[in-house]
């Protein structure tokens, strides 16, 4: 199981659009994803339309036991294979800006029960993105504590390129601390206008300062996105010009995220337990 930490500590460059944009390649391809809305705003579960549920990411963080869990995960109304945590607002209450231990492991050890076998059977996940808030609090520093990979989301802009700077600090500190195995996945650039100066500007300097973790792939700046997600469609369904090629660009983002080896080593569930009684 690929769990993915999307990120960016700048809001409103797109890293929900990501989120989204993975969850459709990788409905397209028949692989079983769940996405872990843990941002208070919660774009995307307004956005993949789950069935109701009984408990949200604040009950599983709250109380991270299997049947907590359980009670949290909706199909998502995209189609079968692609299943939901939704957020709630009340997450913004668990985001303290800077928790203990204890608190930084209940996500990772609620995931944990996804290893386990399903009582209706179905397979196991082969996908889990983690859709993380603009701020380093504990909500993304759980997600980084949770994931195996981190994939950092930025803009060709100027401020843009200072947020995933802060990002890949957070990534880097969050692995000495708390999770070894944590690998930066890369940055990938979004919105971007191919004929601007400036966007291949902003492109350069991400070069130059993360060399080739910046994903070869960009996804480029088209309306097709925003229609999409106003219909609470994949974007692969939606079917214009425009929709089709940045299809494309996420299908070789996906294909990137699953050629990544897991190296992770497993924990036990003692270990887990022990760390937040």
């Amino acid at each position: 199981m690929h769990t993915v930490a999307v990120l960016s500590l700048k809001g409103g460059v797109g890293k929900t659009t990501v989120v989204l944009g993975l969850a459709s390649a990788a409905l397209r391809r028949g692989i079983r994803t769940l996405v872990v809305d843990l941002d208070p705003q919660c774009n995307a579960t307004a956005t993949l339309e789950p069935g109701e549920t009984e408990a949200s990411v604040y009950e599983v963080i709250e109380d991270p036991k299997k049947s907590t869990l359980r009670a949290a995960i909706a199909r998502s109304s995209w189609g079968e294979g692609l299943d939901v945590l939704p957020g709630s607002e009340a997450a913004e209450s668990l985001n303290h800006p800077d928790p203990g231990e204890k608190r930084l492991v209940k996500l990772r050890r609620a995931l944990s029960w996804l290893t386990e076998d399903s009582a209706d059977g179905e397979p196991p996940y082969q996908l889990v993105l983690l859709d993380c808030p603009p701020s380093l609090g504990q909500l993304t520093r759980s997600a980084l504590v949770a994931a195996d990979r981190a994939l950092l989301v930025t803009e060709p802009t100027m401020f843009a390129v200072a947020g995933v700077q802060r990002a890949f600090e957070a990534v880097q500190n969050e692995r000495e601390q708390h999770n070894a195995d944590l690998q930066p996945l890369g940055v990938v650039v979004n919105r971007v206008r191919p004929r601007s100066h400036e966007h291949q500007f902003r492109v350069d300097e991400l070069r130059d300062i993360f060399g080739p973790l910046v994903m070869p792939v960009a996804l480029p700046d088209r309306l097709a996105v925003q229609q999409a997600q106003g219909a609470c469609l994949p974007i692969h369904q939606w079917g214009t010009p425009g929709a089709r090629e940045v299809a494309l660009a996420f299908n070789l983002l996906l294909a990137r995220v699953l050629r990544v080896s897991r190296s992770r080593r497993p924990r036990s569930r003692a270990g887990e337990e022990a760390a937040v009684d």
